[in-house]
């Protein structure tokens, strides 16, 4: 009940049937998108060649064309 006076105070009494319709729309979207199936498959497709060990995929994704120098990060302390 306080909660619904807070709300009243605070956005007035002709904002409160705009801000029920749009909580009641993105409701009913979120249970249609649960239900659906999802119409985007992000699978990838199986390949042929033997797949490499995830370590070494993330190296070769991690690793920069151009190597520079590591510079030492400065701590600051505060207070």
């Amino acid at each position: 009940m306080l909660i619904l006076i807070i709300v009243l105070i605070i956005f007035g009494a002709g904002k409160i049937p705009q801000l029920g319709e749009g909580l009641g729309k993105a409701i009913k979207g979120f249970k249609k998108s649960v239900n659906e199936a999802d119409a985007i498959d992000v699978t990838p497709p199986p390949s042929e060649t033997p797949d490499a060990p995830p370590s070494q995929v993330a190296q070769t994704q991690a690793a920069p064309t151009t190597a520079a120098p590591a510079q030492p990060v400065k701590q600051v302390k505060q207070g």
